[in-house]
């Protein structure tokens, strides 16, 4: 089982992902096709187009995932994919062709829940790293505290009642007038500003409670932004960034620890694609340090929509034997941790 090949395969969004995986750690591939340029004109993804992009670039993504990893179709052991959460039609595209391929090459499948693929990333980026931990999974469609007591046991602690962290970040940057993806244009320009100028809300801050919330927080920035453009007052985009952003991010890191110390875990892991912001990770890690707990976050790459992580969760699926039918089939609501 070690020495097994996983073909992983992701297409949740607007990233077209295949990698291939030796063993549950060792990454021998992992290609990446971003639509980001092709949604950017509208401001976001636009579901219709990101499937059409996913047929057309899916089997060449698989291609150069197999010949980077020097193997062929023949050498892989089994086949795991993203069946949901995601955009329905995008999610469909990956599953047809996974089905495809194992069913071809007589090779196991394995659905895997894109969220816990996020969790497992950290587990490519750190191969020491072991359940049980605490997962923070922050990303456009989801913002939640998960307790990972072991490979295959997820614990839903919280999550966000309305918009996720990530979703939130994309709509503020909208209005600030600032390109898609809004997130890496909101940190980048919160470093200009400052974090204390404007006292924006934090919903459901009280001590022990793991839920979210940032609606009130994106309708307390649109209101401040509309005010001041009543009053003909110059807007400091950079204050409302970092103001923003710290409003997020303190909620973010005290909840995690929180959590943390709630659910008797020594290890912090973050996971999603907010994982890769820049201020998030260094207060996550400052507050490590004070509480004496070990954080863990993967790198740029693999914060984002990305194949190997779902090869990993895949094999640690396959190694408690946890395969998927031919009947398998794209879930756009599922939950995580169930």
């Amino acid at each position: 089982m070690d020495e097994i090949l996983t073909l992983g395969i992701e297409s949740s969004c607007d990233e077209t992902s295949a990698a291939v995986l030796r063993g549950g750690r060792e990454v021998l591939s992992n290609i990446i096709s971003t639509q980001i340029p092709v949604h950017q004109k509208f401001g976001g993804v636009v579901p219709e187009i990101a499937s059409r992009k996913h047929i057309v670039n899916i089997m060449p993504v698989i291609d150069e995932a197999l010949r980077k990893a020097g193997v062929t179709k023949a050498d892989i052991g089994q086949v795991a994919v993203t069946y949901g959460p995601g955009l329905v039609g995008a999610l469909l595209v990956g599953v047809s062709a996974a089905k495809a391929l194992a069913f071809a090459l007589d090779v196991p499948l394995l659905g895997v829940n894109h969220l816990e693929g996020h969790i497992f990333a950290n587990f490519l980026q750190d191969k020491s790293l072991e359940p049980p931990f605490l997962a923070l999974v922050v990303s456009g469609g989801h913002t939640a505290l998960v307790d990972v007591a072991d490979y295959d046991t997820f614990r839903l602690l919280g999550q966000t009642r309305d918009d996720a962290a990530g979703e939130a970040f994309d709509k503020i940057a909208r209005v600030m007038g600032l390109p898609y993806p809004g997130g890496p244009e909101i940190d980048r320009l919160a470093k200009e500003g400052d974090p204390l100028a404007i006292d924006f809300p934090r919903a459901l801050d009280k001590a022990g409670s793991s839920e979210f919330s940032f609606s009130g927080l994106k309708s307390a920035v649109l209101a401040y932004l509309n005010s001041e453009k009543m009053k003909g007052h110059e807007i400091h985009k950079a204050n409302v960034a970092a103001s923003f952003q710290h409003s997020v991010v303190e909620v973010l890191v005290h909840k995690a620890f929180d959590a943390a110390e709630q659910a008797e875990r020594k290890t912090l892991v973050l996971a999603g694609g907010v994982a890769s912001n820049s201020n998030l990770e260094s207060r996550l890690m400052e507050e490590a340090r004070k509480r004496g707990i070990r954080f863990q976050y993967p790198g740029r790459i693999l914060c984002t929509d990305n194949a190997a992580m779902i090869a990993c969760r895949g094999y640690y699926q396959a190694r408690a034997g946890h395969f998927s039918d031919a009947y398998l089939n794209a879930v756009p609501g599922l939950s995580l941790g169930v």
